[in-house]
């Protein structure tokens, strides 16, 4: 259970998102980049604010809520719900149906740390985690949200003048994954062969050329929409 697995997601366009949620060893290194942050953080306040004397203290103070209560909230919402620590390590939070994490999810997950935390040392978030499918903390559970690996973006660039183009016609999954998969592939052979590869789907959407289905392509993975 501590390895990755994957969450799969039906969308209502048909298209089939497989997530590879992330285990517990990634997320353990992701928390202690912002704890060292954090106390980095402190550190610095601490010395740069007690030459303030009772006003210094009280600034500290606030400084040491916001950063304890509001620094996850505030990545998670406003940076593509990944703070520093799982952006180094190439993860974000986001709703469990695919969707990007909110104010109410990220609140959520975030004030229930307190129990996650809980007898000592985050047992009670470490057995959630270890025994959840999904790799869900009891804050993950309570607001509905994963913590996922962010996928690299292979699909090959298509023209600037270009743009992502609607698919007409409904294709299955395996044909949506053979679409994506030309345009992965496309990238890294010659013009040649990335014609005959189009030709090969030309049974699935008749009549297009090869930049017509990396553009679709692209619409499928959302990339420019």
């Amino acid at each position: 259970m501590l390895l990755d697995s994957t969450h799969n997601i039906a969308t209502p366009e048909g298209i089939e998102l497989r997530l590879p949620v992330a285990g517990l060893a990634a997320r353990s290194l992701a928390w202690l980049i912002d704890a060292i942050i954090k106390f980095l953080g402190f550190f610095v306040a601490a010395i740069a604010l007690q030459f303030l004397g009772t006003a210094g203290s009280g600034l500290f103070l606030i400084g040491l809520f916001a950063m304890f209560w509001l620094y996850n909230v505030l990545f998670e919402v406003f940076a593509g719900g990944a703070t520093p620590g799982k952006k180094a390590m190439g993860l974000k939070v986001m709703n469990s149906n695919g969707t990007p994490v909110g104010w109410s999810g990220s609140v959520i997950r975030n004030l229930l740390r307190a129990v996650d935390v809980l007898p000592g040392c985050y047992l009670l978030g470490f057995l959630s985690v270890f025994f959840s499918a999904r790799f869900q903390r009891l804050g993950d559970l309570a607001a509905g949200t994963i913590v996922v690996h962010r996928l690299p973006e292979r699909l090959v660039a298509v023209r600037d003048d270009s743009k992502p183009l609607p698919l007409n016609v409904p294709l299955a999954i395996d044909e949506q994954q053979a679409l994506l998969s030309f345009a992965e592939r496309a990238g890294g052979i010659n013009d040649d062969r990335v014609a005959e590869l189009a030709e090969l789907l030309d049974p699935i959407i008749p009549g297009v050329d090869a930049e017509q289905l990396k553009r679709h392509a692209h619409w499928l993975a959302g990339v420019g929409r």
